[in-house]
């Protein structure tokens, strides 16, 4: 494995870990729920998934000239992405978090189009994330909307 490569896996795992740091725990489990919330076992698997293809994708496209812009995006998103976590499950503040989500989501489509435009199979690798966040966008919304006292 290169060091590109885990440079971009660590920034990941540093993103991953606020989710064993802010667990969603009661506080979570007390909220009103969608009936198409996906089921607790669902997370971890989807996004250590999701940072894999993430951290590839993001070595990919370092490899390429001209790619800082891109770059810089990919180191957005998971900024925004590391934040979420604890303004959330940390704060319980479900209204900060949509703002928080909604960049991440912003980000993300900079970085999906970017990444096409370095490389095909790096611009497919974030489509997956995109997806699952959008969902994680509506969820965020739904539970903001669902739970005034929250």
């Amino acid at each position: 494995m290169s060091l590109l490569f885990l440079t971009f896996l660590a920034a990941s795992a540093a993103a991953a870990a606020t989710g064993t740091i802010f667990k969603p725990g009661a506080w979570y489990d007390g909220l009103q729920k969608p009936s198409w919330n996906p089921p607790k076992w669902a997370f971890p698997v989807v996004w250590t998934t999701l940072y894999l293809l993430s951290a590839i994708a993001a070595t990919r496209v370092a490899l390429q000239p001209d790619s800082g812009q891109a770059l810089a995006f990919w180191a957005l998103q998971i900024a925004l992405n590391t934040l979420w976590t604890p303004v959330v499950f940390g704060g319980h503040r479900l209204g900060a978090g949509v703002v928080v989500i909604l960049a991440l989501w912003l980000s993300l489509v900079a970085v999906m189009v970017s990444f096409f435009g370095h490389d095909l199979w790096a611009g497919l690798m974030i489509v997956p994330y995109l997806v699952w966040v959008s969902l994680a966008t509506a969820l965020n919304i739904w539970l903001w909307r669902n739970n005034p006292a929250a």
